[in-house]
């Protein structure tokens, strides 16, 4: 019987390794990022990416990662190494393998073409087939006016990834400083590109997941800007720098306090909600009415703090008789 695909891993914070960098993929299995992706796109020349794939394998299958998502950055579809850097890593390190992260993604037929390549080398291989995840990074405009069609494009995929370098670029956007604002715009140029990408991800029930800061050294500007995605329900950031890490998994987690307040809305709802506890579809917490739409939003802040390997500080009880 097949196992069912956890679609929905930890991602606060998604590390950026490039793949033709030893010392780098060595250190990153250390680090306390929810996700490291090995990069065989813009982190590798173009003379180092044949052999970096075969790192990259030699990486995934004798280091340690564990409780990491394990992703490889594989090139777009509109240059040669595509289909040699998802054959050979793949075939290589399948099994230690979780999702391809596709750049540049512009429209539902790439997704699919990769989905095609990756059922073809796992029945080929004899792995699981439909196991390995895909990650779709949108950094134009086109790939953004058809995010719809491309979150719907395939069961394998688990994010819709905002790059922000690319797509600034690809829009004329007056700004040399990747993700901070452009002069002369006095409220937030990414607001709809985030929420754009959100609408698409949450319709299909994938993860989104926001760009790099480019200013490393900048641990202020980065918390600022992962704030700003945390806050409409981004589920991570990419981190560039052992020194983002730890701002990008407390951004992404849920206070303590917020936590704990979820999973008693939920303890109290499901009480409240049965035969014990009157059948009620509303019920006081204290002084705070809760319902189904309650649950439903304690469902979300519980699920970030159980991802995040919280732990509870508070139980509920019911009412006395």
């Amino acid at each position: 019987m097949t196992t069912p695909v956890n679609r929905l891993r930890p991602r606060r914070s998604c590390l950026a390794v490039p793949g033709s960098n030893p010392r780098f993929l060595e250190k990153a299995q250390g680090l306390a990022a929810d996700q490291v992706f090995l990069d065989l796109e813009d982190a590798c020349a173009p003379l180092a990416k044949p052999e970096a794939r075969h790192t990259i394998v030699k990486f995934l299958n004798e280091g340690d990662w564990t409780g990491k998502t394990r992703v490889v950055r594989v090139n777009d579809w509109t240059t040669h190494w595509t289909y040699r850097d998802v054959i050979t890593v793949v075939e290589g390190a399948g099994p230690n393998l979780d999702c391809i992260m596709l750049p540049k993604v512009q429209d539902a037929a790439q997704v699919k073409a990769l989905d095609m390549l990756l059922t073809q080398i796992e029945t080929t291989m004899g792995f699981e087939v439909g196991r390995i995840g895909i990650e779709a990074q949108i950094e134009n405009a086109k790939g953004l006016v058809n995010v719809d069609e491309i979150a719907a494009a395939s069961p394998r995929l688990e994010t819709i990834i905002f790059g922000p370098a690319d797509f600034m670029a690809s829009i004329n956007m007056k700004s040399l400083v990747v993700g901070e604002q452009p002069p002369g715009y006095p409220a937030d140029a990414y607001h709809y590109i985030l929420m754009r990408i959100l609408m698409a991800a949450r319709t299909h029930n994938l993860q989104a997941i926001d760009g790099p800061y480019l200013q490393i050294k900048n641990v202020d500007g980065f918390r600022a800007v992962a704030e700003r995605a945390a806050a409409l329900g981004f589920d991570g950031k990419w981190v560039l720098h052992p020194g983002q890490v730890e701002a990008a998994n407390e951004v992404f987690s849920p206070s303590q306090e917020d936590y704990d307040h979820a999973e008693l809305i939920l303890d109290a709802y499901e009480y409240f909600t049965s035969e014990a506890g009157g059948k009620k579809g509303s019920a006081m917490l204290g002084d705070e009415m809760i319902d189904e739409a309650s649950r439903k939003m304690a469902l979300v802040i519980a699920g970030k703090g159980r991802a995040a390997g919280m732990e509870r500080t508070s139980k509920f009880e019911p009412p006395a008789a």
